[in-house]
């Protein structure tokens, strides 16, 4: 199954739109990978737009965190994903998406990268 990225074919009436042309490779998307907690594993994608290769992470147990007063990073433990707002759902199922709130050693910390697109979890401390 692919999922497609082009045009809506409805108008929000719910009349149809004529297409002018038929739908495109380069117009095809994937599906979102929802990395967890879990054993480290990250997932290759061959061939994305422009020949390059895209990596995402399956799950993860370990997070880059930055403290912004020193401006050190470490590789610490996820403990658990406190809060995701990015969807209710996510935060019952411990989805690691970008806003997510993790808690670690150091304390609680944002998660400003994109997991399920960039292959790791980097993070920022929370500041009390």
């Amino acid at each position: 199954m692919s999922f497609y990225q082009g045009k809506d074919l409805r108008k929000p009436t719910g009349g149809r739109i004529r297409p002018h042309r038929k739908k495109r490779k380069y117009e095809l998307g994937r599906p979102p990978t929802e990395p967890i907690l879990g054993k480290e594993e990250v997932r290759k994608i061959e061939r994305v737009r422009g020949g390059n290769l895209k990596v995402r992470l399956k799950f993860s147990i370990f997070a880059n965190v930055t403290d912004p007063k020193t401006g050190k990073t470490q590789r610490v433990r996820i403990l658990r994903i406190k809060h995701n707002p990015a969807n209710p759902d996510y935060s019952r199922r411990g989805v690691l998406t970008k806003g997510a709130i993790i808690e670690t050693p150091l304390g609680e910390a944002k998660v400003t990268s994109r997991p399920g697109q960039d292959g790791v979890v980097n993070a920022v401390l929370m500041v009390k």
